[in-house]
């Protein structure tokens, strides 16, 4: 089985088997050398995929589901192909298992945005494909899938964060993760930024040590 099913990028980890797996999903608009950018800085255990949302935006950059910035209500979701891609990352995780000399129990998510509502559908559809979950930026949207028992989630850990003074998804949409979390028993780490719709240097920092202790 080849992992053709979505484009990506790689960074080889220093072991030569069976090592940790981090999956990078950027936001809308972006593409997947985006969040690449933090693999330098990571460690260098982790087998590293970048990969690349499915569907093209003209004139460039790349999207999970598409947005309807003028619908009622603000901001409206394609959730139908949302969970297309929901289930074509479980896939790709598959994939990148059979494909790379990846340990398939240590499997980290990290989305930004729209890469993190995705990442949160894919461990809440899929629990016993990932580990941790990192959700920068981004919130649950309860459309994209359907609860399990929290015995079934018992493995998860997620790590949140969010920009205080994001002006792309509001701050209050983020809040609303860790009760849901708490609400399934779901281990999670929650902290805001004074920061707008990004990744602070200290929340970097934050995730970084968080995923240190947790892979």
């Amino acid at each position: 089985m080849s992992v053709a099913s979505l484009h990506h990028i790689v960074r080889e980890s220093s072991l030569k088997e069976n090592a940790p797996l981090l999956i990078l999903f950027h936001g809308y608009g972006s593409d997947e050398n985006d969040l690449f950018s933090f693999a330098s800085e990571l460690p260098e255990e982790l087998f590293i995929i970048s990969v690349r949302a499915p569907y093209p935006m003209q004139p460039y950059g790349n999207a999970w589901y598409a947005i309807n910035f003028d619908a009622e209500k603000g901001k409206w979701s394609d959730n139908e192909q949302a969970i297309e891609s929901r289930d074509l990352i479980a896939k790709f995780i598959d994939e990148a298992i059979v494909s790379y000399p990846v340990n398939p129990n240590n499997v980290s998510l990290l989305g930004f945005s729209q890469g993190t509502i995705l990442s949160y559908a894919v461990a809440l559809t899929y629990p016993e494909k990932v580990k941790n979950i990192i959700a920068l930026s981004g919130y649950v949207n309860e459309d994209l899938f359907e609860v399990k028992s929290p015995e079934e989630y018992s493995n998860l850990n997620f790590y949140c964060s969010h920009g205080s003074v994001d002006q792309v998804i509001p701050a209050e949409w983020a809040r609303q993760a860790p009760k849901f979390l708490s609400s399934l028993n779901i281990n999670h780490q929650y902290g805001e930024f004074p920061v707008g719709h990004g990744v602070a240097p200290q929340n970097f920092y934050e995730l970084k040590d968080w995923l240190i202790k947790n892979i």
